[in-house]
């Protein structure tokens, strides 16, 4: 019985760890709702299999096998599709913005002014005034921007546009797409791209060349 014990606890501990190596997570504030409940999933399917001793180690194996399938196709098909990332992951939010407090989107996050000033002492911010900007991040921690001129706002990843983005610049798509024709860039071909200072700054993904495009 003991030996059946320690095997299994050795077998579901390497496993494991297979496991999230095939997830290919690092750190805990990585998760998403996903990541989060797959990985609480996986310890009661391993703690119900070391406990109760009578049963097959595969009764764990498989079920785990089964959500890391799942995890690893959710993960995927984000990649592939704005709606699904966000589902999944959701969106950073902006909380202040050129040092004002964006209060209609704390009320929508359920973030409080106290949650708000936590965050900022732990960044060892003391005064909202201190603060150009603030993003409430899909994990919850906040990052902070302090003496900027104005904050990169990335406006395409991975090819997607984000049109919240563009309404936050005061753009819209047929300035983008215009962008885009002007300069001979496809969108499906852009890996990353942000707006700051009235510059559009573009990262293509075959070459991963900066492009430098001046806007008044």
């Amino acid at each position: 019985m003991y030996i059946t014990l320690v095997f299994k606890t050795f077998a579901l501990y390497f496993f494991i760890i297979l496991v999230y190596r095939l997830m290919g997570k690092k750190e805990v504030g990585e998760l998403n709702i996903i990541d989060l409940i797959v990985t609480i999933l996986i310890a009661e399917l391993a703690a119900i299999c070391i406990e109760e001793s009578e049963k097959s180690i595969f009764t764990s194996i498989l079920p785990i096998v089964s959500l890391v399938f799942i995890e690893i196709s959710l993960s995927y098909f984000s990649m592939k599709s704005e709606k699904i990332r966000n589902f999944i992951d959701g969106k950073p939010s902006i909380i202040i913005k050129d040092g004002k407090v964006n209060f209609s989107v704390m009320t929508k996050l359920r973030y409080s002014l106290d949650d708000l000033l936590s965050q900022l002492r732990s960044k060892e911010v003391k005064s909202i005034e201190e603060v150009d900007y603030a993003i409430l991040e899909n994990n919850g921690s906040l990052s902070i921007f302090k003496n900027t001129n104005e904050y990169p706002m990335p406006f395409i990843l991975d090819g997607i546009i984000d049109y919240d983005v563009l309404r936050e610049i005061g753009k819209n798509k047929e300035w983008i797409y215009n962008l885009m024709k002007n300069n001979n860039v496809q969108q499906e071909n852009i890996f990353y791209a942000f707006y700051k200072k009235n510059k559009t700054y573009i990262i293509k993904k075959n070459d991963l060349i900066w492009y430098n495009i001046f806007n008044s």
